[in-house]
């Protein structure tokens, strides 16, 4: 699956429709983000079962300052609509692949008992 472009109007319809969603805060003029973005486009195509998705944060600034973002490239993964990882720096690809077994290996049930016990769950935005 190719990498979909989020913004401020399909962000949260995406959480919440996607098992995995992956989503990759990146400007163009950041040397980092161009270095990991064929990383992060070949795990697209390798994990068709996971929704990539993109945010252009010159372009969805907004949506940026909701998620908090204050350095790129930031990763975030959502699971059943759930953030549970968000981080800022470009992964390796072994590194990625770690972070999307552990998202995939994740038991919700807890996840989300201790969301509630922390008083958090749901999207950033």
């Amino acid at each position: 699956m190719a990498t979909i472009e989020l913004t401020g109007a399909n962000f949260e319809q995406n959480v919440a429709d996607s098992d995995i969603l992956l989503v990759d805060f990146w400007a163009s003029w950041c040397g980092p983000c161009r270095q990991f973005a064929p990383t992060y486009e070949a795990a697209s195509e390798q994990h068709t079962d996971i929704t990539f998705g993109s945010v252009d944060t010159e372009a969805q600034q907004e949506l940026a300052a909701a998620a908090r973002i204050t350095s790129i490239p930031t990763l975030m993964a959502f699971r059943e609509g759930v953030l549970v990882y968000a981080q800022p720096g470009a992964l390796p690809p072994q590194g990625l692949e770690q972070l999307i077994s552990a998202v995939r290996e994740l038991d919700m049930d807890d996840v989300r008992r201790q969301a509630a016990a922390a008083g958090q769950g749901g999207t950033p935005a």
